[in-house]
């Protein structure tokens, strides 16, 4: 059980997918979860409830199936978020990183343009403003994101203060739960990348 204090902010990826499971990059594109996509994302609500105090709760999820799915299965009723929607990888929208490279070599979208699709800049611009209605609602209760791989990490970056880019260095595996906080008042990393519970 967490204990009391600052309220926080509850990270959870969306369930596997067949997308997510051969590599391919899932951004615009509905793909549903996968037998296992739902089976992770129902243990994931049980680590949250491990996790979480008895603080209210604020439940927000991408308009992507897959992660609003993801969040009811764990347990919660979200609200859409327009801007919790998965980085947008344009011309590159299901086509794996090998794939990529076969013409842009050494591409990843933390460090190579997408065309058609967004910017390092554009997930910035985003991910800023949603880090802002989320540090309103923390006044409120603790804050569930139901969301993406890329974009989940882009808001971990953001939230520390590091470049959008730093994402990389950051893991979020499907149905992944990340945890952020303050101490005294620094934006905290306070648990990273935790599995779903077994069950």
């Amino acid at each position: 059980m967490a204990e009391s204090g600052e309220h926080k902010v509850f990270l959870l990826r969306h369930g596997e997918t067949e997308w997510s499971s051969s590599g391919k990059h899932t951004g615009r594109t509905d793909i549903p979860l996968t037998p296992r996509g739902e089976r992770l994302a129902a243990a994931a609500g049980r680590t949250l409830a491990d996790l979480r105090s008895t603080a209210p709760l604020i439940a927000l999820a991408s308009p992507r199936d897959r992660a609003r799915r993801t969040a009811e299965l764990a347990g919660f009723t979200p609200e859409v978020e327009p801007l919790l929607a998965e980085w947008d990888y344009g011309d590159y929208e299901g086509r794996t990183t090998p794939q990529i490279r076969e013409h842009v070599p050494e591409w990843t979208v933390w460090t190579h343009p997408s065309p058609g699709g967004e910017s390092a800049a554009d997930v910035t611009a985003r991910a800023d403003a949603l880090l802002a209605r989320v540090t309103a609602e923390l006044g409120r209760g603790d804050v569930l994101l139901a969301g993406h791989g890329h974009f989940g990490r882009a808001l971990i970056a953001r939230w520390l203060g590091l470049p959008v880019t730093e994402g990389v260095r950051f893991a979020l595996d499907p149905a992944g739960i990340t945890v952020l906080g303050h101490e005294r008042g620094v934006p905290q990393l306070e648990r990273s990348n935790l599995p779903a519970a077994a069950g």
